[in-house]
C-alpha cells in the first residue's frame, strides 16, 4: 500500500529538514542500510531510505538508486553541504530521534514493507 511521505514523518516524529514541497510523494516500500553498496545492491527505485550516515555518498547514492526520500535515525543531522545536495536532487530528507531498529519496526506496524530476498536465498 502506498504511504505519503508526510505520514511517514508523523509516524516517526521526524523533522523534514527538506523537500517540504514533496511530502505528498508516496512510497511502496523501505529500506534500512548503513552500507551504501548494500543500498545499490538492494534496493528500489522509489522506496524509502532509513540510515544513520549523514554524508554526501547518501545523497549521491540515494540519486543513483533511485530513493525517493532519506530518514536519518538516532536524531543525526547532515550538515548543510548535505542538505544543499539533497535539494539540488530534489531528495526530501527527514530526521527521527527513533534508532533504525525502532524506526523500521514504527513503520512495518504501519503496514510499510521492505523488500526480501526470494525464500531460499540469503
Amino acid at each position: 500500500m502506498p504511504v505519503k511521505l508526510a505520514q511517514i514523518a508523523s509516524w516517526l516524529q521526524a523533522e523534514v529538514l527538506s523537500g517540504h514541497e514533496a511530502l505528498e510523494r508516496e512510497v511502496l516500500l523501505a529500506h534500512a542500510a548503513d552500507m551504501m553498496s548494500d543500498v545499490l545492491a538492494f534496493s528500489h527505485p522509489g522506496s524509502l531510505l532509513l540510515t544513520g550516515l549523514a554524508n554526501p555518498q547518501v545523497v549521491r547514492t540515494a540519486e543513483v538508486a533511485g530513493i525517493r526520500a532519506v530518514v536519518f535515525v538516532r536524531g543525526k543531522r547532515p550538515s548543510e553541504a548535505v542538505t544543499l545536495l539533497a535539494q539540488e536532487f530534489d531528495l526530501p530528507l527527514m530526521t527521527t530521534a527513533y534508532s533504525m531498529f525502532d524506526a523500521c519496526g514504527l513503520l512495518f506496524a504501519q503496514g510499510l514493507r521492505g523488500w526480501s530476498l526470494p525464500e531460499g536465498r540469503a
